[in-house]
């Protein structure tokens, strides 16, 4: 009996490693998405932007919170005079975040290691 608890308690860990590698998958592939939208939005263009989505990017490696990533663009935003709302801003980074989360779960569709495995066989 112990032996299986002990396989569940496995399978559980193993789920919430993958949930876990898929969400941060997903922000960062979000927060370059979010950049890159951004960065047109601001006017740059080629390496500019980039780099501008490389910096959110790195934004979410530090701290992987999507307030630090939208705050960073909108305080841009206002500095540039873009004339976007903050909602339609927000809005945008969820739409992003959407697609990015439908792209990882099909570009990595079978678990990501060796300590994935299916409970009770």
């Amino acid at each position: 009996m112990t032996d299986l608890l002990r396989e569940i308690e496995k399978g559980y860990e193993a789920k919430y490693k993958l949930d876990e590698e898929m969400r941060f998958k997903a922000m960062c592939r979000c927060s370059k998405m979010f950049g890159l939208w951004a960065a047109d939005h601001l006017g740059l263009d080629g390496q500019q932007a980039d780099e501008y989505a490389r910096r959110l990017v790195r934004l979410t490696l530090d701290g992987p919170h999507a307030d630090a990533v939208v705050d960073t663009v909108l305080t841009d935003f206002h500095t540039a005079e873009v004339r976007l709302t903050d909602s339609d801003t927000n809005a945008a980074y969820h739409r992003f975040y959407a697609v990015a989360c439908e792209q990882i779960g099909s570009d990595y569709p079978t678990p990501l290691g060796t300590d994935h495995v299916q409970v009770g066989g």
